[in-house]
């Protein structure tokens, strides 16, 4: 039997880098696993590949942004399972524009998907869960949700946000018996930062910040969620687990 055996469980962003990687990795673990994305296509590739493996999944298209997609999806869940039981809050964009830089609209748009999508995510998966039984809320933030650097502004404020609306939904919702923590990555070789391990240089200069000497991987962080989405963790909530070889540390 899978950690996550038959736990109905969404991740928004699924349809490529951390997101995809933890879809697959949940699906094998025994989760019913609804991926969701603003990319559908995208999904509905990660879902074939599940279902090869024997794998549960079902794929959808989502905005983060958009409340009525939101409500969308939570219903189509309702009907299909009837049950949630982990959302996974995965979706979000990067950006190092300095705060001098950065327009108006571009800081909205940041906010927009990656503080407001969590909750909207947060508010409308909230009833299902509820009904289901023992649920956890996994929000993914960033290590520039604790500590500040020379790139972005817009980026970390919005994982910040993250963070301790993350801790406010813990202490809100403790005694519907949802867990609500979140996940802190450094970073990850993921086509988000890509045009920052580009080159031989670039690379070279965010290993030597990273005290276990090494760039972290999909497989790092979602090890993390999964621990958090299973009931391993079940006495854990309102907690951050940063993954990031020691950066922060520091």
């Amino acid at each position: 039997m899978g950690r996550l055996q038959d736990k109905v469980t969404l991740i928004t962003g699924a349809g490529k880098g951390q997101g995809a990687y933890e879809a697959e990795l949940f699906a094998s673990e025994g989760a019913k696993v609804v991926l969701a994305d603003v990319d559908l296509e995208s999904c509905i590739e990660i879902q074939k590949r599940i279902e090869s493996k024997g794998g549960q999944a079902i794929s959808m298209g989502l905005d983060v942004t958009s409340e009525s997609e939101w409500i969308k999806c939570v219903r189509r869940i309702q009907n299909t399972y009837n049950a949630l039981h982990v959302l996974v809050n995965n979706a979000g964009i990067y950006s190092r524009i300095p705060i001098m830089d950065a327009s108006t609209k571009e800081f909205q748009q940041i906010i927009d998907v990656n503080l407001k999508g969590v909750f909207l995510g947060t508010k409308h998966s909230i009833p299902l869960m509820k009904k289901s039984g023992f649920s956890s809320i996994i929000n993914i933030s960033s290590t520039a949700g604790l500590v500040g650097n020379q790139g972005g502004g817009a980026y970390g404020a919005s994982k910040g946000g993250v963070r301790l609306f993350t801790k406010y939904t813990a202490i809100q919702h403790a005694n519907d018996g949802i867990r609500a923590n979140s996940v802190h990555p450094g970073p990850i070789d993921t086509d988000m930062i890509a045009e920052n391990l580009s080159t031989k240089e670039g690379r070279a200069s965010s290993i030597s910040k990273i005290p276990l000497g090494r760039i972290g991987n999909s497989h790092d962080v979602a090890m993390a969620v999964l621990f958090l989405a299973s009931d391993e963790s079940s006495f854990v909530t309102g907690s951050e687990i940063v993954v990031d070889g020691g950066l922060t540390a520091q």
